[in-house]
């Protein structure tokens, strides 16, 4: 169960006006918004209220891992991107591009933790006051389920095949149906990709926002490009935790959501993903977080 405090003294709106790094601010249907500028576009920032919620799956959800235990987590609000860091605002900061399936409104991908760690220290020197900084991975687990305690945030997961799984078509590219329409030529080959939702023979990533959101306005927090966390991977603790930030130290970086070429079983928001800091890969991304969060 998750217990919000919408209006709590962490709330923006309780602060007196708006972030001093806001172009534009409101309140909508999915909550309070504010964007950034960079280079003559904006780019949109949902606050996400503080509260509660139990992290991890059930014992008998599809597709569940051991390592996805659960326990009590209560979080600070914070601010969170509404879409995972594009291509074009990794361009506006970085000069460069790295991304094997390139164009503007496609996620970044091929970066690894350090090189997102470099990203947002120039973005932060380039806005100022934003303070850029990675999710934890209970932050990023609590938002991406936005209320919900389903494997999720569309309802429960039926697994019918490696890559089908019917409830995550409105709401995520995964190894399903992210080949379907898919317009790149150096796209990557799915012909032999088993247990496919639809038919596909070439697939990557694809423009973010298309599908659809999570009730706090957030899009792709379920497949695309797995997304990096603050987090050193490890076990969860078995008590209740306030604004956990994960182990002292570790080897590997924690990130979540799955991606285009992910297994029913990983895009779920519970399931959880590690790698070494300096890892690249074109299935592996990153969404900006703002506010206190925790330091790991």
């Amino acid at each position: 169960m998750l217990g919000l405090n919408p209006l709590g003294h962490d709330h923006p709106l309780a602060e007196g006006g708006p972030p001093v790094w806001a172009s534009t601010w409101g309140q909508g249907i999915h909550g309070v918004f504010a964007d950034f500028e960079l280079a003559g576009r904006e780019y949109r920032m949902r606050w996400v209220p503080g509260g509660s919620f139990i992290m991890g799956s059930p014992a008998d959800e599809p597709g569940r891992y051991e390592d996805e235990s659960q326990h009590e987590v209560s979080l600070d609000g914070f601010w969170l991107g509404e879409l995972p860091c594009s291509q074009a605002l990794w361009e506006a900061v970085m000069d460069d591009n790295p991304s094997r399936f390139r164009s503007p409104d496609r996620p970044v991908e091929q970066v690894s933790w350090l090189d997102c760690e470099r990203m947002m220290k120039r973005l932060a020197a380039r806005v100022p006051g934003l303070e850029p900084r990675f999710p934890t991975e209970a932050e990023w687990e609590y938002a991406c389920r936005a209320g919900r305690a389903e494997a999720t945030y569309a309802g429960a997961i039926e697994i019918r095949g490696m890559n089908d799984a019917p409830v995550l078509d409105a709401i995520a590219w995964y190894g399903g149906n992210s080949g379907v329409g898919f317009e790149l030529d150096d796209g990557a080959d799915s012909s032999r990709w088993l247990g496919r939702q639809f038919d596909h023979d070439v697939t990557g990533t694809r423009s973010v926002g298309l599908k659809r959101p999570n009730d706090w306005g957030l899009y792709d927090m379920l497949g695309n490009v797995w997304e990096w966390c603050a987090d050193w991977f490890g076990p969860y603790s078995a008590l209740p935790v306030i604004n956990p930030g994960g182990p002292s130290s570790a080897v590997v970086r924690a990130y979540r959501g799955g991606s285009w070429s992910s297994d029913a079983r990983d895009v779920r928001a519970a399931c959880r993903a590690h790698g070494r800091p300096g890892l690249t890969w074109y299935y592996l991304g990153f969404r900006l977080a703002l506010g206190r969060g925790s330091k790991p």
